[in-house]
């Protein structure tokens, strides 16, 4: 098959994220706009001689750290070797960047052939929710004046600043709202909720306690009370693990994070909910 690699536009991202909701990944309503946001440059495409056959993402967050995901050939062009070319392209783009990744168990042992080392496992842990939201004037929705706060913040949990995807992501809209719990002026735990195909997603949800990350999770899961609500912890949490269990959350999916490059050693046990699969 004669196949043209090039990087996608804003309406193919769309395309790429409709791709992905077939595959299963129930992605969010409103993802495209800060993926986009994140890295414009971060997106390609496989052309064959009909169409779009495949994509990948490396999204570079700064010159030290990228994140690749929709890593996607469609079904039957499959068999093909479009996936390396794909695969390829993106990681050409790392520049000698630590590149993360949250793979799915059948492709893990590929990536390892890749030079990518597995760090731990994540989980999806998912059920109905019906819970009552927590008082306390500590607990705010976020506004455009928490944005230094929050994005120094992030940067404790993630290897890179990533002010611009935050700005998109933390906006309120349909279906989306964000929570910090603000103790003596400082952040203590933030979270977002977001509408996805099915249900609803919380990520991040990071928290420098368990009570901390047990209020916000309340907080923004007593607005969809009777809805399906989605958590991806990294699986050395115990503590992440068993606020799923209080809330009867079960799992139903797992990933592996794997980095090429040195381990970040990202401090686990205060993150509760991972942004997303696709972004890091």
């Amino acid at each position: 098959m004669q196949l043209q690699i090039r990087r996608a536009s804003r309406a193919e991202l769309d395309v790429m994220i409709e791709w992905a909701a077939e595959e299963g990944w129930n992605p969010g309503l409103g993802d495209a706009g800060p993926f986009w946001t994140a890295d414009p440059d971060g997106y390609w495409i496989a052309d064959g001689e009909e169409g779009p056959v495949g994509a990948i993402s490396l999204v570079r967050y700064n010159q030290s750290y990228g994140f690749l995901g929709f890593f996607i050939t469609r079904p039957e062009f499959r068999g093909q070797g479009i996936g390396r070319q794909l695969w390829q392209q993106a990681m050409s783009s790392a520049d000698g960047r630590i590149v993360g990744l949250d793979g799915v168990v059948a492709q893990q042992e590929n990536y390892r052939r890749s030079g990518f080392a597995y760090a731990h496992a994540n989980i999806r842990y998912g059920g109905a929710i019906d819970v009552v939201e927590p008082p306390g004037a500590d607990l705010l929705e976020v506004a455009p004046v928490h944005m230094s706060l929050l994005t120094e913040y992030d940067r404790r949990f993630v290897p890179a600043r990533r002010e611009a995807f935050l700005r998109e992501w933390l906006k309120s809209s349909d279906g989306r709202r964000s929570v910090l719990l603000l103790r003596d002026g400082a952040v203590a735990a933030f979270g977002t909720i977001r509408a996805c195909r099915n249900g609803f997603k919380i990520g991040p949800l990071f928290s420098d306690t368990e009570t901390g990350a047990d209020l916000v999770f309340r907080k923004l899961a007593s607005g969809v009370n009777g809805s399906e609500v989605y958590l991806d912890i990294p699986e050395p949490n115990a503590s992440a693990k068993a606020l799923c269990d209080r809330y009867n959350l079960r799992p139903v999916f797992e990933t592996a994070r794997m980095y090429r490059g040195p381990d970040p050693g990202l401090p686990l046990a205060r993150i509760y909910g991972i942004t997303t699969f696709e972004l890091g």
